[in-house]
């Protein structure tokens, strides 16, 4: 029996690596490389001395690491390089990893000879307003993301989604899809986030937020709650590290520190040494730090709704993300209660051990096989 020729889209790699979307790019490439009787095809974009193209499928013309995110960049990739290429190749499958970039004019052909699947991890680029600037560039990124979005969910056999809650945000926006959504979550696995380890330098007592950049991760209005709780209850409020940049915020206040540009392992080492992790978005399509920093056996405190509710683990605490003062509350129960016992560690990470690689790769699996089944039925 011939392998399974599966292309991969791996372009959120190169342009946002430490990103959910960049995580889980290589999670997938790396699940495919490893499994029997299938070669994975990795397909990019990248400057001429990259070592991704040492081992990816790359236009030969070279591309900027900024051009990535640019719509002409992205267009001439998917419309005058991936048609050919996956031709060529005789893909069986093609996987767009990155919420669209399933490749443009195709012919019936082409679109009949490859099975198609978008990986979709949120809709937000058509729901939320988002921290892009403004300007004339700002607007034809986002125009190119909708036309792209909607192009891909047309073209797509199937629509992989890492929640529910996702599944549902698709179908209310793309009726004619639901049929081809597939829940597929996030994986993060357990064995790296226990030994990535690089020193950094830690206040004595913390809590954690992880991404700032969207307005949705409703981080300036943590930062305000959590404020008013320093001031009425100075000794109880640790101090607050945000995982992201300090131009996402108005303002910074005192003992609210801003910590990027790092890596995996930094941030696995900020995830274990917070006293808990808190995920204050009122929306999220998963909620990755949530499971990473239970995988860390650090406590996580999370808001109600989207796809929070799916991957919060038991027990933890909860808040509505538009009650202020129910969260200032909550924070002095968080700040005064006892530490968790090391049973507690370990029985967070036992849960999140649910979305380790090998429940991923079996779940991909049943994807796989549930797509050549549909495509087969459409052929008879």
């Amino acid at each position: 029996m011939a392998a399974l020729r599966i292309g991969l889209d791996i372009r959120p790699l190169r342009a946002s690596p430490f990103t959910g979307m960049g995580r889980q790019a290589l999670a997938l490439y790396n699940t495919l490389r490893l499994r029997p009787d299938t070669e994975a095809l990795p397909f990019t974009s990248v400057p001429l001395t990259h070592l991704h193209r040492t081992w990816a499928f790359c236009p030969s013309a070279p591309c900027a690491i900024e051009d990535l995110r640019r719509p002409m960049a992205r267009y001439r990739f998917e419309r005058h390089f991936l048609p050919d290429a996956l031709s060529g190749l005789a893909a069986d499958v093609f996987i767009a990893t990155g919420n669209h970039g399933l490749p443009l004019g195709l012919s019936e052909v082409r679109r009949q000879r490859t099975k198609w699947v978008l990986q979709m991890h949120d809709v937000f680029e058509l729901t939320e307003p988002l921290a892009r600037g403004s300007g004339w560039d700002a607007f034809a990124a986002r125009w190119f993301d909708r036309y792209s979005i909607r192009h891909s969910v047309a073209l797509a056999d199937a629509i992989w989604v890492p929640s529910e809650y996702t599944a549902h945000a698709v179908a209310r926006l793309f009726p004619a899809a639901r049929a081809r959504l597939r829940v597929l979550p996030n994986a993060v696995p357990f064995e790296p986030w226990q030994r990535l380890q690089q020193e950094i330098y830690t206040p004595e007592r913390y809590w954690l937020l992880v991404g700032s950049h969207a307005p949705r991760k409703n981080v300036p209005w943590f930062i305000a709650a959590w404020q008013k709780a320093r001031e009425m209850w100075p000794g109880a409020i640790p101090e607050l590290v945000v995982i992201g940049h300090p131009r996402d915020v108005p303002t910074v206040p005192p003992h609210v520190r801003f910590v990027h540009g790092i890596n995996d392992g930094q941030l696995g080492n900020w995830y274990r040494q917070a006293e808990r992790v808190w995920q204050p978005s009122y929306a999220e399509g998963f909620g990755l730090p949530v499971v990473e920093a239970a995988a860390c056996g650090t406590p996580v405190a999370t808001a109600f709704g989207s796809a929070l509710d799916e991957v919060t683990p038991p027990g933890a605490l909860r808040f509505d993300p538009r009650d202020a003062s129910a969260l200032v509350q909550l924070m002095f129960q968080a700040g005064t209660e006892p530490p968790a016992p090391a049973e507690a560690a370990e029985a967070l990470q036992a849960w999140a051990m649910r979305f380790d690689l090998p429940a991923y790769a079996a779940r991909v699996d049943e994807l796989l096989a549930d797509l050549l089944v549909q495509a087969n039925k459409k052929t008879t």
